[in-house]
């Protein structure tokens, strides 16, 4: 089934699968295409993670079950174990992963999407760049051997004045170990590509190795390139006996394809073991042991601390200020306001009493909770948000590879040449060596030594830019997606806004002459109270001369105490309170009308408002809001300039979002408000299937399912830590004018790529006719594969200039 033909049915299962060995687009397809040749199957693989989240519906009755989707990615030449799912063709789980790397941690080797089958042993070099700790240190031991052998042979073998007595053969012994040792995962990935009739990148490389190394060898034992004194001098093109000539070594060519493939390698390696950080730091915001309150023999009841694991539903626990509530539940004793932040991403702690639901890693600012346990495990709303964020990183679609896209025809038509030219010189009477030459000069100007630095030099030279910039972009697959963007979607709180309340109004009885006093004495008393929204009320005054007595604090109410200047008589005390206008009415304290009507006005456009009392009457209403970044108009017109329509999701109220969206610029339609966490990959996935391809905005943990569905996520270097892992490009500064000016990077870099393979390929299109002709021996061939690589370099260093 192709992407976007619709079942008639909704599916009845889910199942997940490690799949193990794929190293290029290739790969995903035809994976995905036995897939879903599956009767009833929809398949999407991702070749970051390694996996392949299939959808299951009935078909003719019946439904497919796991077996059969692992039969049919070993019929793909691949191994795949199913590591979960839904509905009735989920595995049954035992807590045992067969497939799991020994000595790996079961829940860790599942994070990185890669595992074997059960009863297969896994070569040490079958992934090139799997996301495991082992391969890392492989592929950079790797590559430090390949880098300091490399350099003396690529010395030695291009400038004559170095070539002493017999440096042919400590060069032959410097590169046997960088074409054999080192390239040893790519000739094993390219293996395995040619046992399924395919060809990538690896097989290029692979090739070009083979070549340069094999045509070096005979030179030097049977060619006469082996005598003592022997120099190696360019020339143009083969001279007409060139079968009494000299043959050239090419030592050089093997050595540095492999070095720098290696290091492209590594890069990639790193980045697949970031796909899986996010999920990590998600489940690590988790309280990781429990205050459990555990009722004795002598009906006494005492705390004892437990790890997280041995909490049951049911179980009550303690929460102190300060500490993380432990799992979802429902609060039994205590009051407090907790700070849902890390969750929501929204500023306002929430207010909760008993019989109010508290929510697991969500932070307790103030009072002493008891808290019964109602979700535990995976049931809890954090490993619900960590499921989504899973699920949002594994329907992502693998980014297509300009490179293998091309090498996919590419090399068998080189080897249709190299045969091709071989064959013409020996039937129309050239000598076998001349014939030997042109077709290996043929392999070698094919050699993909420009086309393996197009994508790493720019995403190099483009990423350090960024970084300067503050920006930092993951892959190339992010520059791609950049390149159709139209709908961006922006988070309110952190990222139009500064993520915290701040005093931004006071409404005085008597007029403006006496705001300033009402405030003090507010103030005064919200000094004493831990709460974020007093915090802020206090930061707003200067009370350093009025003393506070009798404070008490009525959690998710109000505060009150009397405040006085020092030295002076108790009489001239006032008692001044704070707090919600129900809760000054049940303490007999009259509002004005006027008073009142401002305090409705203000929460209705969105803020958060309480009131100040003293004497029996309220006397000031004081106003706050989440204010707006100074930046966030600029950037938005910014993204605007880009061609994108920007369109505000918050979980906050409609009136605070529709005020943000008036001042930044964004129309009240585009507005999207009181959307749930579960809820914004909805709302994303809907403005996806009415045919917008959206970049999302976000810093908080709610947001980061959301980002990792989005064709594009970019989130606030100042959020939090899952979100900035879940998406594409981090904005380091917090400043939303980053954005736009990452996209404009992201597409510049992604010119530079394709610059660069035009490049690579056109100076390999417009030689290998010179080559077949016996106009270039392989030793200028590679010198003209080095002159493009130098090129190719070049044109990525232009992104440094990028503003």
């Amino acid at each position: 089934m192709t992407a976007g033909t619709p079942f008639p049915v909704a599916p009845t299962g889910t199942v997940d699968l490690a799949v193990q060995g794929m190293t290029c687009a290739s790969c995903v397809a035809r994976v995905e295409k036995r897939l879903n040749r599956v009767p009833g199957a929809q398949a999407t693989v991702n070749l970051a993670l390694e996996s392949a989240h299939v959808e299951l519906r009935p078909v003719d009755g019946e439904t497919p079950d796991a077996e059969a989707l692992v039969e049919a990615v070993r019929k793909a030449g691949y191994e795949a174990t199913v590591t979960g799912g839904t509905g009735s063709a989920a595995p049954a789980h035992d807590g045992h992963h067969d497939g799991a790397m020994p000595g790996m941690d079961p829940a860790e080797h599942a994070l990185s999407g890669h595992t074997m089958a059960p009863g297969h042993e896994m070569d040490p070099d079958e992934d090139t760049s799997a996301p495991t700790d082992e391969r890392g240190t492989d592929l950079r031991r790797r590559l430090r051997v390949a880098t300091v052998l490399s350099v003396p042979v690529v010395l030695l073998s291009m400038i004559p004045a170095l070539q002493f007595t017999g440096w042919q053969w400590l060069v032959t012994v410097l590169a046997l170990p960088v074409a054999t040792w080192a390239a040893w995962p790519f000739h094993r990935a390219a293996a395995r590509a040619a046992r399924h009739g395919a060809s990538t990148m690896d097989t290029l490389v692979s090739i070009g190795i083979i070549a340069a190394v094999g045509w070096s060898l005979w030179a030097l034992l049977f060619g006469g390139a082996g005598m003592l004194g022997m120099t190696m001098t360019p020339t143009l093109w083969p001279a007409a006996d060139s079968h009494g000539g000299m043959p050239e070594l090419y030592f050089e060519v093997a050595a540095v394809v492999t070095t720098f493939l290696l290091a492209g390698r590594y890069a990639e390696h790193r980045s697949r073991r970031r796909a899986g950080d996010a999920l990590r730091a998600l489940l690590d915001l988790g309280a990781k042991e429990v205050a459990l309150l555990v009722t004795g023999a002598d009906g006494r009841r005492t705390e004892r601390r437990v790890p997280i694991g041995q909490l049951s539903a049911g179980d009550e626990f303690a929460v102190r200020p300060g500490e993380k509530v432990a799992t979802d539940g429902i609060v039994v004793e205590g009051s407090s306001a907790v700070d849902t932040s890390l969750l929501t991403g929204e500023p306002v702690p929430v207010d909760v009493s008993p019989g109010d639901e508290v929510t697991g890693a969500t932070l307790n600012t103030s009072g002493h909770l008891v808290v019964r346990a109602t979700r535990v495990g995976e049931d809890t709303r954090l490993a619900q948000i960590g499921r989504l964020v899973t699920r949002a990183q594994t329907g992502k679609a693998p980014v297509q590879r300009l490179a293998d896209r091309i090498s996919a025809v590419f090399v068998p038509v080189v080897l249709v040449l190299a045969v091709g030219t071989l064959a013409v010189w020996l039937l129309s009477g050239g000598s076998a060596q001349a014939a030997f030459t042109a077709a290996v000069a043929v392999l070698i100007i094919a050699c993909p030594c420009a086309l393996g630095l197009a994508t790493p030099t720019a995403l190099l030279v483009g990423t350090g830019r960024g970084a300067q910039l503050g920006i930092l972009i993951k892959g190339p697959e992010t520059l791609e997606q950049t390149r159709t963007i139209d709908t961006v979607v922006l988070d309110k709180t952190g990222t139009l806004t500064e993520g915290r309340m701040e005093l931004v109004d006071v409404i005085a009885v008597g007029g403006h002459e006496h705001r300033d006093e009402f405030l003090r004495l507010a103030a005064a008393v919200e000094s004493r109270s831990e709460h974020p929204i007093a915090q802020a009320i206090a930061r707003a005054a200067d009370t350093a001369d009025l003393d506070v007595h009798e404070f008490a604090n009525h959690a998710g109410r109000g505060v009150e105490g009397v405040v006085r200047a020092p030295h002076t008589g108790i009489t001239l005390g006032r008692r001044v309170l704070v707090g919600r206008p129900g809760w000054l009415s049940e303490q007999g304290i009259t509002v004005d009308d006027g008073l009142a009507a401002g305090f409705a006005a203000a929460e209705q456009d969105g803020a958060t408002a309480v009131m100040a009392a003293w004497d029996g009457a309220a006397r000031a209403a004081l106003v706050l809001r989440d204010p707006l970044k100074p930046t966030s108009a600029q950037a938005v017109d910014d993204l605007r300039a880009l061609g994108l329509r920007p369109v505000l999701l918050t979980g906050d109220n409609a009136g605070a979002a529709r005020r943000v969206a008036a001042e930044v610029g964004i129309d009240d339609t585009d507005v999207i408000a009181q959307v749930l966490p579960a809820d914004k990959v909805d709302r994303v996935t809907a403005l996806q299937r009415a045919g917008a391809r959206v970049a999302m905005v976000g810093d908080g943990v709610n947001d980061a399912a959301a980002l990792a569905t989005a064709d594009l996520g970019l989130a606030m270097g100042t959020g939090t830590d899952v979100a900035i892992e879940a998406a594409d490009v981090t904005l380091v500064r917090g400043d939303l004018r980053s954005a736009a000016q990452s996209i404009r990077l992201s597409r510049r870099t992604l010119r530079i790529i394709k610059q660069n393979l035009f490049w690579a390929f056109a100076y390999n299109v417009a030689a290998i006719p010179l080559a077949a002709l016996g106009l270039l021996n392989p030793m200028i061939a590679g010198a003209a594969m080095a002159f493009s690589s130098v090129l190719v370099v070049t044109n990525s260093l232009r992104l440094r200039r990028f503003r």
